[in-house]
């Protein structure tokens, strides 16, 4: 009887504590009364995480930004791109009248609720990011102009496939044909002497330029070959060469 009083005891005891200093007491079986750990206390509780408020002033413009103290100085500067209008990448941001870097913690500097900072705009940064968009600009259209130039190189190359066979199996051809080919790969090659390019595209132009040549050489001889054929399908005292070109070599 004496054990189950006891126990009455120090459970009235344990409510007794709880009541006041609240549900962080756990009563153990050798009937200590001990404080919860802080993480069994919270375990069930949502974190919220803490943020701050910086004060951001650049030119005559103020930003609130609300940011958590771990952050880097880079993930402020994402922030402030959107009220801004200025791109990561030109912001400098002071604080202490010190250049931070990107990569620097908020905390580690010494930023905390309330703090002030100044952001300036980097010219040098913003002329350099434009120069590198404009060239970027031109390499695309420069790509653009040879992938349609290309295109249109690639159905000329059937049409002379199709003189090559008529002309070497004895047909002749309408010599107008052979001309309109020839000048439409001349108008080419002038189309790919203004593609102004650097790099790969620069490569690939040069390419393309020699294989229209190649093309228009062939086509020229098979105009010579084609004048020798007679208008009845026969070629006239010339014999026929024993290989004919090959055009695997043109491309």
């Amino acid at each position: 009887m004496l054990g189950v009083k006891s126990a009455a005891r120090n459970i009235g005891r344990v409510d007794k504590v709880r009541k006041v200093h609240g549900g962080a007491w756990d009563h153990r079986p050798c009937g200590m009364l001990v404080q919860k750990r802080s993480s069994d206390v919270h375990q069930t509780q949502t974190l919220v995480p803490i943020t701050i408020k910086v004060k951001v002033r650049c030119g005559s413009s103020y930003y609130e930004v609300h940011i958590q103290p771990q952050a880097t100085f880079g993930e402020l500067k994402k922030m402030l791109a959107g009220p801004s209008g200025l791109n990561p990448l030109d912001q400098k941001l002071l604080y202490r009248d010190k250049e931070r870097d990107s990569e620097a913690y908020l905390d580690a500097t010494g930023v905390k609720d309330g703090s002030r900072m100044v952001m300036f705009i980097d010219i040098t940064s913003q002329e350099n990011r434009l120069l590198e968009n404009i060239k970027i600009a031109k390499t695309n259209k420069a790509n653009k102009q040879l992938v349609e130039i290309t295109s249109e190189i690639d159905t000329l190359v059937k049409q002379v496939g199709n003189l090559e066979i008529n002309i070497y199996t004895g047909k002749k051809v309408v010599e107008k044909f052979l001309l309109n080919v020839i000048e439409s790969l001349m108008s080419q090659l002038i189309k790919l002497d203004g593609i102004v390019a650097d790099g790969e595209v620069k490569l690939q132009r040069r390419m393309q330029v020699k294989r229209v040549q190649k093309y228009i050489e062939f086509l020229d001889v098979l105009k010579i070959r084609n004048s020798k054929i007679a208008s009845n399908g026969y070629e006239g005292n010339v014999r026929a060469p024993v290989q004919r070109l090959n055009k695997n070599s043109f491309e």
